[in-house]
């Protein structure tokens, strides 16, 4: 068993001061001397924790991560000498954490102030890992590079990794059961112990960023075919009540193929919280076949916990995300939500006497989204592998308004964006994710990599598909003026196609276990059908055959193609698919026996066109008629 180390930031021997002012989470206090910016202060009895946030000479500014009822003025506080950090070791993974990455199963049912860091709670500290070493005594290693292994840390094997500022001999390795702050090796003098502490506003270094573009499947077909996002970049979800967001969230989170998740609940209400944990808990894992939840971190600091924790809780989500980065795996950080993030930044800022910028925001609104967002990254690692963190942040615009400065400062500094539409929502049509004000600024290159990948055509789909949906909406606003009726044949079919797209393909049924997830192949194949089916329609009104009559076709079999095949089966969509396309090409080919016919077979049905039954289904409207409704 290796030696225990001491955990940083131990107050012994730094300077005391007192409290002058409390107002909520703000408080203010004298003595400090030799106080540095984001140092954490330990206040009053209970030790609360708080952290510098303005310093003059040895007045200092503190937000309290903890309720403060109970201080007064004249209580003392304590320099720790060390930054907000959290501990990152074993144990990470399946398991739920407050804002400040002390884990909640360790808490009491009631949380009270004193409760004490991870490097320090006896839970955490006691518990025994086996260490399995991957180098040897006399080896040279590098900053990043991985010196051992930790079976059954969950679901992802968890690498022990040299810190960014060690490098040199291995002159010493731990043999048996360590605890996480026990050394499990000597590097040029320097012990390393199980788990690291970092401060969790500090980005965590890497080699080099990398620019080429590699798409991360989210499982959700409106995304990965219109709106995809690359690995290591950052999208936005914004959404006014009731139009998805958490679910959404959720989906992404389930079916991401990300190698580890990280949920973090900034603000959001604990009913939603605990939907997630028992979903990723119930929901097994394809790629390990146990649970998702063990590949997952769940940072939940809900609408009843501390305000300044929900800054805490974003900040130490992405270091985890980044610490997993740096052992070799993909990560991707869910916040839900930001805005609730924001507004703690704005109270927190109206207390202190900040001038207020837009809507009462602090003026650092956008700095400080900017310094969240851009910690999403593809990278080359210090121990030369590649690896991602992907943000993705949900926006609660109040009222929806996409003009409120949380939602328009987002789009900024993000590479796709999710709209989610209120009409789409209460048509019951999910994910309701607008193609109208929807962007992702990564497709093209996204493109190429699936024209390198096998699929030259990714492209032209996406393009078809984007200039039919709007099309369709351009039509569906002058079809409600003059009537569908009166549109030309063509333009008649552009709303069918509209609607096959809407229904055949974007929409999704989360409680599906055939539609809830859909791989990137199985969605092309769907969107290549519908397109397929959308061509021959046009050319059955260009040889004269009525669009009313082609209207009156029965298209559930593709409308069924989703629900009806497996999540990965792309083979099942394009038989099934190709087969109605080619019956749908016929009926406007009649044989020499069916132009002879008589009278009555001739009326039944239009000039030129077999009856609906040649399909082989019976006759039914698509969704939504004629009119183009949503």
């Amino acid at each position: 068993m290796g030696r225990r180390i001491r955990p940083a930031g131990s107050s012994t021997g730094l300077e005391t001061g007192t409290i002058t002012r409390i107002s909520g989470p703000l408080v203010e206090a004298t003595g400090l001397q030799g106080l540095s910016m984001l140092e954490v202060v330990s206040v009053g009895p209970a030790r609360i924790a708080a952290q510098a946030v303005a310093i003059n000479g040895a007045d200092a500014t503190l937000q309290a991560y903890e309720y403060t009822g109970g201080l007064k003025a004249g209580d003392r506080v304590q320099r720790t000498g060390s930054q907000l950090s959290g501990l990152l070791g074993p144990g990470l993974l399946g398991t739920v954490f407050d804002g400040l990455l002390r884990p909640l199963s360790s808490a009491p049912l009631w949380l009270t102030q004193d409760r004490q860091a991870s490097a320090e709670d006896p839970t955490v500290l006691n518990t025994e890992w086996a260490f399995a070493p991957s180098v040897a005594p006399g080896d040279t290693v590098r900053p990043g590079q991985v010196i051992g292994t930790v079976p059954d840390a969950g679901a992802v094997e968890f690498r022990v990794m040299v810190p960014p500022n060690v490098r040199g001999e291995v002159q010493w390795l731990a043999a048996g059961p360590v605890h996480p702050l026990d050394a499990v090796a000597r590097v040029g003098g320097v012990e390393i112990p199980l788990a690291q502490q970092w401060p969790v506003h500090r980005a965590r270094p890497f080699s080099e960023r990398l620019s080429d573009a590699v798409p991360l499947q989210t499982g959700q077909r409106v995304l990965d075919l219109l709106f995809p996002l690359p690995r290591g970049s950052a999208a936005a979800v914004p959404g006014g009540f009731g139009t998805g967001k958490t679910l959404t969230l959720q989906q992404i989170a389930k079916w991401s193929d990300a190698d580890v998740i990280v949920y973090v609940g900034c603000g959001e209400r604990g009913n939603e919280m605990a939907d997630v944990l028992d979903g990723l808990s119930g929901l097994e894992d394809p790629r390990t076949g146990g649970k998702l939840i063990d590949r997952t971190v769940i940072i939940a600091n809900t609408s009843n916990m501390p305000m300044m924790a929900r800054e805490a809780s974003i900040a130490s989500g992405v270091t985890v995300a980044e610490f997993f980065r740096d052992m070799g795996y993909d990560a991707v950080v869910i916040a839900d939500s930001t805005s609730r993030w924001a507004e703690a930044l704005r109270e927190f800022a109206n207390r202190n006497g900040d001038l207020p910028a837009e809507e009462g925001y602090p003026a650092s609104l956008a700095s400080e989204l900017a310094a969240f967002y851009e910690r999403a990254a593809r990278v080359r690692t210090l121990g030369g592998a590649t690896a991602s963190v992907t943000v993705i942040g949900a926006v609660s615009p109040p009222g929806g308004d996409m003009s409120e400065p949380v939602t328009t400062d987002t789009q900024r500094f993000v590479r796709s964006l999710w709209v989610l539409d209120r009409e789409l929502a209460y048509s019951r049509h999910y994910p309701a994710v607008s193609w109208r004000g929807s962007f992702s600024r990564d497709a093209d290159a996204l493109a190429r990599w699936h024209a390198s990948n096998g699929d030259p055509l990714w492209a032209q789909r996406r393009a078809s598909a984007s200039l039919l949906l709007s099309e369709a909406d351009r039509l569906s606003a002058l079809a409600d003026i003059i009537g569908a009726a009166s549109l030309p044949g063509h333009e008649q079919m552009v709303l069918l196609g509209g609607r096959l797209v809407r229904d055949g393909v974007l929409l999704q049924n989360a409680l599906s276990p055939n539609d809830g997830y859909s791989s990137a192949e199985k969605g092309s194949a769907l969107l290549q059908i519908v397109l397929d089916v959308v061509d021959a329609c046009q050319t059955l009104v260009a040889r004269g055959v009525p669009p009313a009559d082609v209207e009156r076709l029965d298209f559930t079999p593709v409308l069924r193609l989703r629900e009806d095949t497996g999540p990965t089966d792309a083979d099942g969509v394009l038989t099934r698919g190709n087969a109605f396309v080619r019956q749908l090409q016929q009926l406007g080919n009649p044989s020499q026996s069916d132009r002879d016919s008589g009278a009555e077979k001739r009326n039944s049905g239009p000039p030129g066109v077999n009856p609906p039954e040649s399909v082989g289904e019976p006759v039914k409207e698509v969704p939504g008629g004629a009119d183009g409704g949503t």
